[in-house]
C-alpha cells in the first residue's frame, strides 16, 4: 500500500480542534517541524499534546504553544521554554509532568495494546500519591491536581500503576522511509519517535529521504510500516533545515 501523500498540508488536513497528538522529538532532535508548521497554518487549536518537551528556540511545538493552540501537555521536560512556564503558571495550560522513562513506556504500551503496567518510578512521591499541580488558577493556587494512583507490592517492592497512552494522531520524523511506511531514524533523532508513532491511531511521518519498497534492509528498520498511515517526503531544503540548540566549542 502506497502511503505517500502529496504534502504536509494534505497529511494533517483532517486533524480537528481538540485532537490529541503524540509528537516525536527531544529538544531539537528528530522533531517533525514541517508537519507542526502545517498544523499551525491550518489554525487548529485546543490540542492535547503528548511529547517529551514542548519545543525549543521558537521551533517545533513551541510554534503551536506561542499561538495558544495547545490546551494540555503530557510530558517530562519543560527545559528553558519560558513561554511554556509562563502559560503553565498563569493557568492557561494544563500540564501533566511524569518521569521520562514512564512516559516512554506509556507510549509503547499504548501502541502495543497494553492498557496499564506497574513501575517503581514515582512510588513514595506525588507521582503516586497525587497532588501535582496540573493546572494553576493564575493567582498562585492550584485549580486542578493529579489524582492518587494505585500502588501494589510485588516481591517486597512497591509499584505504581500507570496507564498506556493512545492518541488520535501521531507526528514523527525519520531519516529514511519507504512508501509502505517502514522507517529508519538516525542516531539520537530516534528518541521518542518510534514510541510516539506506535501510540497514534493515525500516524503521519515526514521523511528526509523517501525510498522505494525493498530498498531498506529489513534488519535496519526501526519502525515497521504497520504503525504508519501517512508518509510525507521532505524537500532537500526541508530535510537540511536542522537547528542546534546549544553550540559548544573546545579550546
Amino acid at each position: 500500500m502506497d502511503k505517500v501523500v502529496a504534502s504536509a498540508a494534505d497529511a494533517v488536513a483532517d486533524v480537528p480542534d481538540g485532537a490529541s497528538l503524540a509528537v516525536g522529538g527531544f529538544g531539537l532532535s528528530g522533531v517533525p517541524d514541517v508537519l507542526i508548521r502545517a498544523l499551525h497554518e491550518r489554525g487548529v487549536g485546543g490540542l492535547s499534546v503528548v511529547s517529551n518537551n514542548c519545543g525549543a528556540l521558537e521551533s517545533g511545538l513551541a510554534v503551536l504553544l506561542a499561538a495558544g493552540r495547545i490546551a494540555r501537555v503530557t510530558g517530562s521536560y519543560i527545559g528553558a521554554n519560558k513561554e511554556f512556564a509562563r502559560q503553565y503558571l498563569a493557568g492557561e495550560l494544563e500540564v501533566e509532568l511524569i518521569p521520562q522513562g514512564t512516559l516512554a513506556e506509556r507510549l509503547r504500551a499504548g501502541g502495543a495494546g497494553i492498557p496499564a503496567f506497574y513501575t517503581p518510578a514515582g512510588v513514595g512521591t506525588q507521582v503516586a500519591e497525587g497532588g501535582l499541580p496540573w493546572r494553576y488558577d493564575g493567582s498562585g493556587g492550584v485549580a486542578l491536581a493529579s489524582p492518587a494512583k494505585e500502588v501494589r507490592e510485588f516481591g517486597g517492592t512497591r509499584y505504581v500503576l500507570e496507564h498506556g497512552i493512545r492518541t488520535d494522531y501521531a507526528l514523527v520524523r525519520a531519516a529514511r522511509g519507504d512508501r509502505h511506511g517502514n522507517l529508519v531514524f538516525r542516531r539520537s533523532a530516534r528518541n521518542f519517535n518510534p514510541l510516539a508513532a506506535m501510540a497514534g491511531r493515525v500516524t503521519v511521518a515526514e521523511v528526509e529521504e523517501l525510498v522505494e519498497p525493498g530498498a531498506l534492509d529489513p534488519d535496519a528498520v526501526h519502525l515497521p510500516g504497520i504503525f504508519v498511515q501517512r508518509v510525507v517526503a521532505l524537500t532537500p531544503e526541508q530535510a537540511a533545515d536542522k537547528r542546534v540548540e546549544r553550540r559548544t566549542v573546545s579550546g
